[in-house]
């Protein structure tokens, strides 16, 4: 498994996305602990769909002299859809592809992205062959000693998931006392179980399939995980429509990081900077929006 602290480490993300995925509206993300639970469902008549929001309108991020930045090296990692993956032109595609690209044309900058294995990206960018690295990577303090990182663009929630029969609308510590939770074995989302859910049994699996065939059989109660990767499960043909969220997301910043950031190599400020003052720009002008719901029509929220 890879050694970067990312969404997907913390818990594996499927790597066959289904095709037919059920339209959910995304909701307003919650910016809140881990006991921010319950989000609340708009109304039929709704207009437009919200998105998670990172950006303080009233925090506008000063423009840099980006007359001193040429060229943007990316570099991404390979499979991770819908963030990263390789498209039918067989150049990178993706979430994080397309962010990136936006914000060199906010910048005016020339940008290439490249593709490598996920394991290898620190070591790339400490070597000069990149200068940022858009990967879904979690900002953590052990990552903060390795590299510096840019203001969020998203967070990757934990969610609860258990069959349609027992959905619960909130989950709280003591509704689960003697359920049987299940978890990937060694990642973050086990460590909460273990730290906050004393009453219950937990049983570790050693990956995705696994832990979600587990709740399909039976031999669990809940499987807690990722909310972005657990979404398109549940929406999915995987899935089987056995299954759905229980409770709302837990974002709790010791667990499961303080977001989603670009790295940039120690020192490098003007870039770092120059990546925040884009990606407000991006947002402002409704960019952001447009590109978080093209790939994500299913709530991980």
């Amino acid at each position: 498994m890879a050694v970067l602290p990312s969404a997907r480490s913390l818990c594996p993300a499927s790597r066959r996305l289904a095709g037919a995925l059920a339209a959910v509206g995304l909701a307003v993300f919650l910016s809140g602990a881990a006991q921010a639970q319950t989000v609340p469902k708009a109304p039929a008549e709704a207009a437009p769909q919200a998105v998670p929001g990172f950006w303080d309108p009233r925090r506008r991020p000063e423009r840099p002299d980006l007359s001193r930045i040429t060229v943007i090296r990316f570099l991404t990692e390979t499979d991770y859809p819908p963030f990263n993956f390789t498209g039918a032109d067989g150049n990178p595609a993706g979430f994080n592809v397309d962010f990136a690209r936006s914000l060199c044309e906010e910048i005016k900058v020339t940008c290439t992205v490249q593709m490598r294995r996920f394991e290898t990206l620190l070591d790339a960018i400490s070597s000069n062959r990149g200068d940022a690295i858009i990967a879904s990577i979690a900002v953590t303090p052990q990552m903060r000693a390795r590299v510096d990182f840019t203001d969020p663009y998203y967070r990757a929630p934990a969610r609860f998931v258990s069959r349609k029969d027992a959905v619960m609308p909130e989950i709280r510590p003591e509704y689960l006392e003697g359920k049987k939770l299940g978890a990937i074995a060694g990642s973050s989302h086990e460590a909460y179980l273990k730290a906050m859910f004393t009453d219950a049994e937990l049983h570790s699996y050693p990956n995705d399939e696994a832990l979600r065939l587990g709740l399909r059989r039976g031999e669990v109660d809940f499987i807690f995980g990722d909310g972005i990767s657990l979404a398109f499960w549940v929406n999915g043909t995987d899935s089987g429509d056995c299954c759905a969220f229980s409770g709302g997301p837990f974002v709790e910043s010791r667990y499961f990081g303080e977001g989603i950031g670009i790295a940039v190599r120690k020192g490098n400020d003007l870039l770092r900077q120059a990546l925040n003052w884009a990606m407000f720009r991006v947002w402002e002008k409704g960019r952001y929006t447009d590109l978080w719901l093209r790939y994500f029509s299913v709530s991980p929220f």
